[in-house]
């Protein structure tokens, strides 16, 4: 039987980091992945700049399909705000890069393998046992690869898991952690474009964002090298888990309709191929390793998606550095109160801000989102330049106010 230092469950940008990690550390490491390398990967995309400081020495030029200079909001399709993130003096340039999930976590992988991991693509995990002094991991090859025929078993023990297996984590629930999930929800479709082509401010340095035409969330439009990624969330469901609200994924799909008639393009939705994928947000502080330190949770499987903006790939590599270094240091009893405390003021707060922005949008899209600072906050606190902590009280507070001064302030309220 196969024995390694570390396994890791998930090929993703937490588990992809973390086995790079523990690899350049001299650990012995398998990275198992379920679907074959590269694979579609149902995400929107965009991730700030900072990510480069986390990515050691791969180059931008490998994943980057476009940058993300400006953002279009609009409220119900109407009242459109073009604002830029970057005021002309301003002292610190930020953007936003916008991605392929397929190229940008086998990319990672990649180098996960150059870091001396052993990759093992095209393997679903089945089962995740604790024994005495180890993990056992068996996993079933989905497709002839790599000397495995369809069907074909693969059982490896190591001495500690990670599990970066996403929102349907096998690995936690094997180790009985994340039991009542927060589950947002998310739609897409890809959609080919030519550049000058459909509505003036479709461009490959814009952001599209409009939050009136689905509630409790918003839909985004975000370029791509020669596609545009058009989708919806919601991220304050009415139930714990978004999944369980059947009517959400028709009024997601109208939302993106709408969208691509807002902005004058007329593609053949029969044709067009809608991905729909479960979030899961934060949704306050949990244990996300078992006692006994042998199965470590990150990424999406730990629940780490901001519940203000559903982004989450920035907080995936992060903790899958937490992960690997914890294995590393033979600390893994602190591994949750090292993702706490990375992670856990600023998910609270964005929370809270979240829970008010979506019960008030349209008065939050007036006096909030039409600032004209708005757009260069938002990537702030995306980049984590500005932590949501800093801003709750006095943003919520200015809203307020501008509700009290407004004499249409109660009928601003009824449109949330």
């Amino acid at each position: 039987m196969l024995d390694y230092d570390l396994i890791v469950c998930g090929a993703g940008p937490a588990g992809a980091i973390a086995a790079m990690v523990a690899a350049q550390a001299g650990l012995t490491v398998a990275l198992l992945e379920k679907q074959i390398l590269p694979r579609h990967k149902t995400c929107g995309g965009g991730t700030p700049t900072v990510m480069q400081t986390l990515l050691h020495d791969l180059v931008p030029e490998s994943f980057v399909e476009s940058t993300v200079l400006s953002m279009r909001h609009t409220w119900n399709f109407g009242d459109p705000y073009l604002s830029p993130i970057n005021a002309p003096d301003a002292d610190r340039p930020l953007s936003i890069w916008m991605m392929q999930r397929s190229v940008f976590d086998n990319a990672l992988a990649q180098r996960a393998v150059q870091a001396g991991a052993e990759l093992r693509d095209g393997l679903a995990v089945r089962t995740v046992t604790i024994e005495a002094d180890r993990v056992r991991v068996s996993a079933q090859a989905i497709k002839a690869n790599g000397g495995l025929n369809k069907g074909d078993a693969f059982v490896a023990t190591a001495r500690t898991v990670i599990g970066a297996d996403g929102a349907n984590s096998i690995t936690a629930k094997a180790a009985n952690l994340r039991q009542k999930p927060s589950i947002a929800i998310g739609m897409e479709i890809e959609l080919p474009h030519a550049w000058g082509t459909g509505h003036p401010d479709l461009r490959p340095d814009v952001a599209h964002l409009e939050y009136g035409a689905i509630k409790r969330g918003y839909a985004w439009v975000f370029p791509k090298a020669d596609h545009l990624n058009i989708g919806a969330g919601v991220f304050r469901p009415r139930r714990q888990d978004a999944r369980n609200e059947h009517q959400v994924r028709t009024e997601m799909q109208q939302a993106i309709a709408h969208y691509l008639e807002a902005l004058q393009l007329s593609p053949d939705l029969s044709q067009v191929r809608f991905h729909a994928h479960p979030l899961p947000i934060w949704g306050g502080k949990e244990r996300l390793h078992t006692q006994d330190g042998r199965i470590l949770l990150a990424g999406d499987a730990a629940g780490l998606i901001n519940p203000f903006f559903g982004d989450g790939i920035l907080h995936a590599v992060k903790s899958g550095t937490i992960a690997a270094e914890c294995v590393i240091e033979n600390a893994v009893a602190q591994y949750s109160n090292r993702i706490h405390a990375e992670f856990a003021a600023n998910f609270d707060a964005a929370l809270s801000l979240a829970r008010f922005f979506y019960q008030y949008p349209g008065v939050c899209y007036k006096y909030g989102v039409k600032n004209p600072k708005s757009s260069r906050l938002a990537t702030e606190l995306i980049s984590g330049e500005l932590s949501f902590p800093s801003i709750l009280g006095r943003a919520i507070g200015r809203i307020q106010r501008a509700m009290l001064g407004d004499r249409h302030g109660t009928s601003a309220l009824s449109e949330g």
